[in-house]
């Protein structure tokens, strides 16, 4: 898509004066309760094909494959104690959960990762999904995927053709492809250090955010040592108005090459590590990094190959937009004025995001600045309407 310059110049009349907003804390997942959010996917992988079975929650529980460890931190692995003999169909246990809640257009999410899982045949994923509705329909989203000894991560977004990533974006990593209606989609792979494997571990982990806006959907990293301020010092029920200290995004994807608020629905979150499958098992792809083949990790005791394969979850902490205009500041993805409960219900009635039982507080606070700013929202959606039909 090309823009005129009397496009590119009405889009930022258009936007400024609705960049300026907070981001209301929703709901974090996190500690003992952690799981509560979730469903357990319980059926072998239909989808990427891998050599797994994904457990239900009473197996993932027993087995431990899911469980919260003396930090208070969620732990989501494969099964490394298990014997499993060769045969023509092998599967090992591991897991897939999905958020209960879906979050729409106007949300912002925050991952606080300790450790993610890695090694040959391994193939992690934290990932959104649009809700009931078939893929890509309502679009999806990959924050954090690798396999096998990939040293970084990647990013990337799948919809309907007519998606694409803009160029001149601003992002700091690197892109594969800019179409995201093809099988790998917009893919962009991270520059910074420690995005992935060994690595990522020995740093002490590191930061995810993914901002999904009318105005572009971004993506950050940041290694332990180097996450901003702003995201320390927060609490569960802290408000976000300045994200200026992100620093650039790792993965950009302006409104300027695909219609966000068209091609991506409201979106449940997905974690999952499967084995070998369409792209972690592919025998070329596999040889890159792995040696002997993806099957034979699967295979046997599972020890010690399966010893990295989990996810160390800090917390996972989710907030919808709020205009507020003169709050904040402009930054790389400008909020949109949309309430949850409004963008939620208007768009998926079935669908709600609701918050946990201790942010309350926080929430009541949001409400309360949504009712005051109710008319700039409005005038904030309206001009979006406007500014997608000359685009």
């Amino acid at each position: 898509m090309t823009m005129s310059f009397r496009q590119i110049v009405l889009y930022f009349l258009v936007w400024l004066p609705c960049a300026f907003g907070t981001y209301v804390p929703l709901r974090e997942y996190s500690g003992q309760s952690f799981f509560d959010g979730w469903d357990y996917y319980g059926n072998v992988d239909n989808t990427t094909w891998g050599n797994v079975s994904y457990v239900d929650q009473t197996t993932a529980m027993t087995q431990q494959l899911t469980f919260v460890d003396g930090n208070g931190h969620a732990v989501i692995r494969v099964d490394n104690t298990t014997f499993i003999p060769d045969a023509p169909l092998v599967n090992r246990n591991t897991i897939k959960i999905t958020s209960k809640d879906a979050y729409p257009v106007g949300s912002l999410f925050l991952i606080d990762a300790y450790h993610i899982p890695y090694g040959c045949s391994v193939w992690p994923s934290l990932w959104t999904l649009g809700a009931n509705i078939e893929w890509p329909n309502g679009g999806e989203i990959d924050v954090i995927e690798a396999i096998n000894m990939l040293p970084q991560n990647q990013m990337a977004l799948h919809t309907l053709p007519g998606c694409w990533q803009a160029g001149d974006n601003g992002q700091t990593g690197l892109t594969d492809t800019n179409d995201c209606s093809t099988p790998q989609g917009c893919l962009v792979q991270e520059t910074k250090p420690n995005s992935y494997n060994s690595g990522f571990a020995a740093a002490g982990g590191g930061m995810f955010a993914l901002q999904l806006d009318v105005s572009g959907i971004y993506m950050w990293f940041w290694s332990r040592p180097d996450v901003p301020h702003s995201i320390t010092s927060a609490t569960s029920s802290s408000t976000f108005d300045d994200l200026t200290d992100w620093g650039a995004p790792s993965a950009a994807y302006p409104a300027a090459g695909c219609n966000i608020a068209q091609y991506f629905q409201p979106q449940q979150l997905i974690i999952d590590i499967t084995l070998c499958g369409v792209w972690a098992g592919v025998p070329d792809i596999y040889s890159s990094t792995c040696p002997n083949t993806c099957l034979s990790n699967v295979i046997g005791s599972g020890n010690p190959v399966y010893n990295t394969a989990y996810w160390e979850l800090g917390y996972i902490r989710t907030y919808a937009a709020a205009a507020v205009p003169g709050a904040g500041q402009v930054n790389a993805g400008s909020t949109d004025g949309q309430s949850p409960s409004t963008t939620s219900a208007s768009t998926n009635p079935s669908v709600t995001v609701t918050p946990a039982p201790d942010q309350n507080d926080a929430i009541a606070v949001g409400i309360t600045k949504l009712t005051n700013i109710m008319t700039t929202a409005k005038l904030c959606i309206l001009f979006s309407f406007m500014t997608f039909s000359l685009l």
